[in-house]
This record gives structure tokens, C-alpha cells and sequence, in this order.
């Protein structure tokens, strides 16, 4: 008679600390929150700390996530003009020296509760050179921009390998703009999660139900994403005789003076997109709604979602949630994993205003072209950005690099 075998002990759930540094208000902390709500808790304990405070804390406390907001928590990242990284690393000298405390915390929290930190941006890239040198805790952290060259870029990559363990790109494009920037490119692709939504959703209530075609777009307005090009598209549509259209901003419409032409000389009289419409006469066309804690409902009262980027990367949070609500996309950019012309919506090589315009005045027409290429956008979502999928690679490579880290793996 043989001796039963004795059930194998299951390993205790990874303890991962997530740093966030949107606390919500940005497509990479909806991101992290998607990953995190689709973890399976029995194999993943996951914490997250918020450099600021928004509406993502109350969701992870449905999900009985730990949450804490540090607000010392310092972040930088390189930019594309020489003059304005010199001003914004002199910014992070001061932000630097008032984080002591939390590094403090960090530093030891991290020794006694954690068995991997995730820095959920490269923007944190300093803080995770500091901590390196304090634990051998695993460091991973995620890729989701694409730097522009130059040296402070190029130093960013390489201290960001010399800290972290393990890279996550959410697209194939990071990972070779990081090895373009002399970085080795060492990591795993993993698209952002994005949510099928499984029940109809409420519109904005802000947005009019009238018949005018509806341009959706999420993003805080800036230079790189292009928002200012919506007031292009507008004007090319005028031109064009073509008023009945309506472009429903989402996000912050503040301008920067060190933006070219008249947008800076806009931004230094104290004005804003929204003035900058006016002044280009199409300021009617136009709903400005400032920051909104939902925009499922900005785009479940719209039509499609326009980001006109100038950083060829049509495959942002924004993108993927209006592919995810039906709504095809128009954008600018090579890559057409996500926004493929005629399937999931339109993409340009460059950016053409008047041929954008000729695009929106051509679905206004035909209903039956937008709703398939929405179904389209839908199944596109449905196949690469499965949530229960996608958060498991995640958790894949938290659990592979904690176990190289501690000895753990099996040796063949």
C-alpha cells in the first residue's frame, strides 16, 4: 500500500506596491486600475500608492485595494525642447529635497511588506535609481511614452536599466524607441487592458442630443497630443461650408506660453484653447467641459474620438476606451494595431486638417460606415486587450522577476 501523496503548499500571493503618479486623473492610472481589477487577489496583493488624490481611490476601495496618497512623491521626465528640460529638472531639485520623508518610508516599507515595486511611469524614473540602492527588492516599471532624443532622454533610458528588473511596454513602438535611446530594450509588451462595456451607458449630461455629428477628445490639452488641431479640423470643416459639427473637449484647455505662433501668444495674454477657438472663428463648434471623472459618458454621448497626436502614437488610453465603446478614432501615425482606416477608423501618415474635415463630413453622411467600423474597434479591443489576459501577463512577470530575484525559480 503507497502513502498518499501530501498536497503541495501553494505559494502565498505576491505583495506588489504599484506607484501611481495620476491618482486617476490620467490614462496611466486607469491603466494600472484595469490590471489591478482583474488580478486575481489569491495570487496578487496588490497596494497603491498615488502621488495625487482623485477619484481612482474610491474604485480601489470597492476592490478592497489599499490605497495611500503621497504627494512628495518625486517625478520628472525628459522633454523634447533643451530649454524646457533644464527648467523642469531645476523644478525636481525642489521636489527632490522635500521628498525625504516619503523616501524614507518607501525605502522601509518596501524592506518589510513588499515583494516587488511597480513604477507605474518612466517618470519616476529618479525616485527608482534611489531606491535601487537601498533594497534588491525586484523593480519593474512601465514604458507608455515615447521620449524624443535627446541627452537627457538618452540618460533617462540608461539609468532607467540600470534600476529596473523588468520593463512593461504597452506597445511594441516603446520598446523600440527605448533601444533606439541606447536602452537594451529588455521587457515584455503588454497592451493596456481595456474594458468592454457590458451595459449601455449614460451620455454626458452636458452634451446636446441634437443632430450635429459629435468629435469626442480625452485629453489634457498640450502641444505633443495635438489638441490644438481640433481647432484646424474645425476651421478646414467651415471652410468647407460644413458647420454642424460639434467637438466635445474633455480634459484641462489650459495653454503654454512656450507653445509656437499664436498659441504662446495666446497663452501670455492668459487665454486658453477655448479662446484660441474663438479667435480662429469657430469657437460655436466647440463644448468645453474641463476635467470629467467619467469619460465613458463623454464618449457614450458621441460619435467618434479624434486625436490628431503629433507623437505618431495613436494607441493611448483615450484611443483604446472609445475602441472599446464602438467608436472609431481618427488619428495620426504609422502604427495600425489599433486605428486601421476603414476598420477600426482613420489614420493619417501627416496630418491633414482639410482631409480630416472631408473624412467627418463623409460619415456624417453614412451612418452605416460608422457603426461598422465600431464593431470593428470592438472586436480589435475584444482580441488584444482582454483584461482577465493582459492583467495575468502582468502578473506573469511580477512573479517571474520576484523569483529570480529571491532564488526561487527552478533551475534547469
Amino acid at each position: 500500500m503507497t502513502e498518499e501523496a501530501s498536497p503541495v503548499a501553494s505559494k502565498p500571493p505576491l505583495r506588489v506596491l504599484c506607484l501611481d503618479i495620476e491618482g486617476g486623473h490620467g490614462g496611466s492610472s486607469r491603466s494600472l486600475f484595469e490590471s489591478i481589477r482583474h488580478l486575481d487577489p489569491s495570487q496578487v496583493a496588490a497596494e497603491v500608492w498615488c502621488r495625487r488624490e482623485g477619484p481612482i481611490q474610491a474604485r480601489y476601495n470597492d476592490l478592497g485595494v489599499r490605497t495611500r496618497v503621497m504627494p512628495d512623491m518625486p517625478k520628472v521626465s525628459s522633454l523634447p525642447r533643451l530649454s524646457r528640460n533644464l527648467i523642469v529638472y531645476a523644478a525636481f531639485v525642489g521636489d527632490f529635497l522635500r521628498s525625504k520623508e516619503f523616501r524614507e518610508v518607501l525605502a522601509r516599507e518596501v524592506e518589510a511588506r513588499f515583494d516587488v515595486v511597480h513604477f507605474n511611469h518612466e517618470a519616476l524614473w529618479l525616485l527608482a535609481r534611489l531606491l535601487r540602492k537601498r533594497t534588491a527588492k525586484a523593480l519593474t516599471m512601465h514604458i507608455r511614452t515615447n521620449l524624443w532624443d535627446t541627452p537627457f532622454a538618452r540618460w533617462q533610458v540608461r539609468t532607467i536599466d540600470n534600476a529596473i528588473d523588468h520593463l512593461v511596454f504597452i506597445s511594441e513602438n516603446e520598446r523600440r524607441t527605448h533601444r533606439r535611446l541606447g536602452g537594451s530594450g529588455h521587457g515584455t509588451v503588454i497592451y493596456n487592458i481595456a474594458r468592454l462595456p457590458d451595459q449601455e451607458i449614460a451620455s454626458h449630461p452636458d452634451v446636446p442630443g441634437d443632430e450635429r455629428l459629435k468629435i469626442a477628445s480625452l485629453s489634457n490639452c498640450s502641444w505633443l497630443r495635438g489638441t490644438d488641431r481640433l481647432v484646424d479640423i474645425a476651421e478646414a470643416l467651415a471652410t468647407a461650408g460644413q458647420r454642424g459639427f460639434l467637438f466635445v473637449v474633455a480634459g484641462d484647455v489650459g495653454l503654454s506660453a512656450s507653445m509656437p505662433g499664436v498659441l504662446g501668444d495666446v497663452a501670455r495674454r492668459g487665454g486658453t484653447l477655448r479662446d484660441y477657438a474663438e479667435a480662429r472663428g469657430v469657437g460655436d463648434m466647440f463644448l468645453f467641459l474641463g476635467h470629467v471623472p467619467d469619460p465613458e459618458r463623454v464618449l457614450a454621448a458621441c460619435d467618434v474620438l479624434a486625436k490628431p497626436t503629433r507623437e505618431d502614437n495613436p494607441w493611448g488610453r483615450d484611443i483604446l476606451e472609445a475602441l472599446a465603446m464602438g467608436k472609431p478614432v481618427l488619428s495620426v501615425g504609422v502604427d495600425a494595431t489599433f486605428v486601421e482606416t476603414g476598420v477600426t477608423g482613420i489614420l493619417q501618415r501627416r496630418f491633414d486638417a482639410e482631409a480630416l474635415a472631408e473624412d467627418l463630413i463623409a460619415l456624417a453622411a453614412d451612418d452605416n460606415r460608422c457603426r461598422t467600423m465600431g464593431e470593428g474597434a470592438r472586436n480589435r479591443i475584444r482580441r488584444l486587450c482582454n483584461g482577465a489576459d493582459r492583467a495575468a501577463d502582468l502578473a506573469a512577470v511580477w512573479r517571474r522577476v520576484a523569483d529570480e530575484k529571491n532564488g526561487f525559480l527552478e533551475r534547469r
